[in-house]
């Protein structure tokens, strides 16, 4: 089983040493834009209920409207759609209703025999960077990190909250 380890950088500068160490391992760079909703009356965020990863299919006009119409996502027709519709009762035009959102950089490193994920994430209220690796061994994949962090003079700490969870608190921890 793969657990994640995150480390938190100290600022955008750490950022830029971490990527521009990193640079000769990269990957490849995701441009990600997350938008969030909830049902009318808070049907999912009131029972905590996350559809976290699960992806499917879905043509980009659908969500680009949705972002635009959060009522429009009443009339999706996809697996995920059906199971907040039966398990939430969230249905219709003016089922849903748009949270606002957040941007990701995520630059991927393949580096040590660590798959790396550094990130940019701005929120409106401020901007996070971070380091995230899942491995089977997190122990070994946190003693790497931290040497190379250590050794290369770069002020990190511990992340103990998802990007989820800051930005529905509206600050960073």
């Amino acid at each position: 089983m793969e657990v994640e380890v995150k480390l938190r950088l100290a600022n955008a500068e750490a950022h830029r040493q971490v990527t521009a160490l990193l640079s000769p391992f990269h990957v490849i760079t995701h441009h990600q834009h997350n938008h969030f909703f909830d049902g009318a009356a808070s049907e999912l965020s009131s029972r905590r209920a996350t559809f976290q990863e699960d992806e499917e299919d879905l043509d980009p006009k659908i969500g680009r409207d949705s972002v635009d119409e959060p009522g429009k996502l009443g009339f999706v027709d996809s697996r995920i759609m059906g199971r907040v519709k039966e398990e939430f009762g969230v249905v219709g035009k003016n089922g849903f209703v748009g949270l606002e959102d957040f941007r990701n950089v995520m630059n991927v490193y393949e580096w040590k025999g660590l798959k790396l994920e550094v990130d940019e994430t701005g929120f409106d209220f401020e901007t996070l960077f971070e380091i995230e690796c899942e491995s089977s061994d997190p122990e070994e994949a946190k003693r790497i990190l931290e040497e190379f962090l250590k050794e290369n003079d770069i002020d990190y700490s511990y992340s103990f909250a998802s990007k989820f969870s800051i930005f529905r608190s509206g600050k960073l921890p």
